[in-house]
């Protein structure tokens, strides 16, 4: 629901704040007050697309704010979350327009671009007027509003179809899978074999690499590590030390302690030189290799790298190559079983979709023909009752929706063929078949407020009575603004707004203001009698107010 509209510098309105209620809303005033005006400031904060030029005159911006209360279930909740912009109890659009024609918008105070607003516009208000294009003249529309009149909510349809359209797509990926994997099996086939008979390992490439240059180098080193060790052992240094500590020991007994200190250290170079010994052995020992293992290393090392080359993949992928081959080879082995099941699931979400499909054009079948006796129900109060209002079901094209068009015709006179809206009915008619059709079609709850501009245009006395009463009855389950010229109309209102033009210091203004039931009398009985409120005019409006 609107709950509060605030304008600042916007065409002719200064400073303008209104407080709007639940149930009928009325806005009336002479002609050129400015109504349409505020229709224009609530368009722009909604992100309609409308006048370019809105800013006062003389005004570096205009500003407009509208609060609405925001249900916990209300529709408008999902574009929010979709937006990321948090929902509270109410919602606050703020939108200003800067005199050189930018645009900038906020979301509770969130900065947001006008497909948000318009978005949230959908959710929030439907505007209805005598050249109505977003219901009764949009064929688009005439599904849903059907579909709300038959209580019928296409969701099953929609997720059956969303079923439907999953299947078919795995079916042909695995159609096109199998067709490509067909093409190639020969190659898949050499490939696995091939990869599978050198059974390459991650990080193999990397180690035979290593041990090829540990050979390599083993070769070049390995002579002289031999004779170094020859040095170290028995014939060389080791001996000569040897027979360095026997000869000291021979004569460290008559030495006093002199050679005490040199047989120490004498011992301690033997030790290490027995330690660097044995590493030197042990070093020949792994340079030591059979010239036949170094053939092999060679022959497996150039091999992976080689088919590496071929595959288009490094050494160490090899492995992960393999597996994938072996996959889709196993994928067109069991191809012909997998895409039969893949069938089935299209034959099971096919016939899910059918079922739903044919439930929903059954109640709107049904529907249908209980919308045209309702709609010529309320025809009939609105003196068009012979007029004929049609609801048309058609076969179409499946889809999310279902299988079947919805269109409204309808002929204004007997014997006439029926035909669209937009071309039999005058914009009179128009509103009123309009009217007639959401009065049918509102449910409880309804999350809209709806703004009928002049919907009465064209009809007095009976007739605009039977409008204000519809409207008076459409708003007990909806939030509802009325720019009416009627009285009759004006006189069902729950809210009651006056709309004048003033001119002070040459400059010219339009202001919205709230009426007590006296300013309402005054107001009902201008719009009888025009610029003179007769006594008479005041008694006739007070008897619309009494109803």
């Amino acid at each position: 629901m609107l709950r509060s509209l605030e304008i600042r510098d916007m065409l002719l309105i200064d400073r303008l704040a209104l407080d709007f209620g639940p149930g009928l809303n009325v806005l009336t005033g002479e002609t050129g007050a400015g109504k349409s005006i505020l229709l224009d400031c609530l368009g722009f904060v909604l992100g309609w697309r409308g006048r370019a030029d809105l800013v006062r005159a003389g005004a570096a911006q205009g500003e407009v704010t509208a609060v609405f209360d925001l249900p916990p279930a209300h529709p408008a909740r999902a574009v929010l979350d979709e937006a990321g912009i948090a929902a509270e109890g109410e919602l606050i659009l703020r939108r200003v327009n800067a005199a050189d024609g930018r645009k900038t918008a906020w979301v509770n105070d969130r900065r947001t671009t006008g497909e948000v607003l318009r978005a949230l516009s959908d959710a929030l208000m439907e505007l209805h007027g005598q050249q109505d294009d977003r219901g009764l003249l949009d064929p688009r529309g005439h599904r849903a509003m059907l579909d709300a009149f038959a209580g019928a909510d296409p969701a099953l349809v929609r997720a059956a179809w969303a079923g439907l359209a999953l299947a078919r797509k795995s079916r042909a990926d695995a159609e096109a899978a199998l067709v490509a994997a067909k093409a190639e099996e020969d190659f898949l086939r050499h490939a696995t074999e091939e990869l599978e008979k050198l059974d390459p390992k991650p990080g193999e490439e990397a180690a035979l690499d290593a041990r090829r240059r540990q050979m390599q180098a083993g070769q070049r080193i390995r002579e002289d590590i031999a004779r170094a060790f020859q040095a170290l052992g028995p014939d060389g240094a080791e001996g000569l030390m040897a027979d360095a500590t026997r000869w000291l020991e021979g004569a460290a007994d008559r030495a006093e302690g002199l050679l005490d200190d040199p047989l120490a250290a004498l011992s301690r170079a033997i030790t290490e030189l027995g330690e660097a010994a044995q590493g030197v052995e042990a070093a020949l020992e792994r340079l030591e290799f059979d010239p036949r293992e170094m053939e092999r290393v060679e022959e497996r090392l150039f091999a992976i790298r080689a088919l590496a080359r071929k595959h288009g993949v490094q050494p160490d992928e090899l492995d992960a190559l393999a597996a994938d081959l072996r996959d889709r080879l196993s994928a067109l082995d069991r191809g012909a079983d997998d895409l039969k099941g893949l069938e089935r699931a299209v034959a099971g979400a096919q016939a899910s979709y059918d079922r739903a499909a044919r439930d929903l054009r059954q109640a709107r079948r049904d529907a249908a023909a209980a919308l045209d006796a309702a709609i010529a129900a309320e025809l009939a109060p609105l003196k068009m009752e012979r007029a004929v209002f049609v609801t048309e079901v058609t076969p179409a094209d499946p889809g999310p929706e279902g299988t079947e068009m919805v269109s409204f015709s309808v002929a204004t006179n007997p014997g006439a063929p029926a035909g669209p809206l937009n071309r039999i009915a005058s914009g009179g008619e128009l509103s009123r078949f309009l009217l007639a059709l959401k009065v049918c079609v509102a449910r409880g709850g309804e999350a809209l407020t709806m703004i009928f501009d002049e919907i009465d245009r064209g009809v007095g006395g009976a007739t605009a009575d039977a409008v204000g009463r519809r409207l008076e009855r459409l708003a007990e389950s909806a939030q509802i603004l009325v720019v009416t010229h009627s009285p009759q109309v004006a006189a069902r209102g729950a809210h009651h707004f006056r709309v004048q033009k003033k001119v002070e210091g040459g400059m010219t203004s339009s202001t919205v203001v709230a009426l007590g039931r006296d300013e309402r009398i005054d107001e009902l009985a201008r719009m009888i009698s025009g610029e003179t409120i007769t006594d008479a005019a005041r008694a006739a409006a007070r008897d619309l107010l009494a109803g």
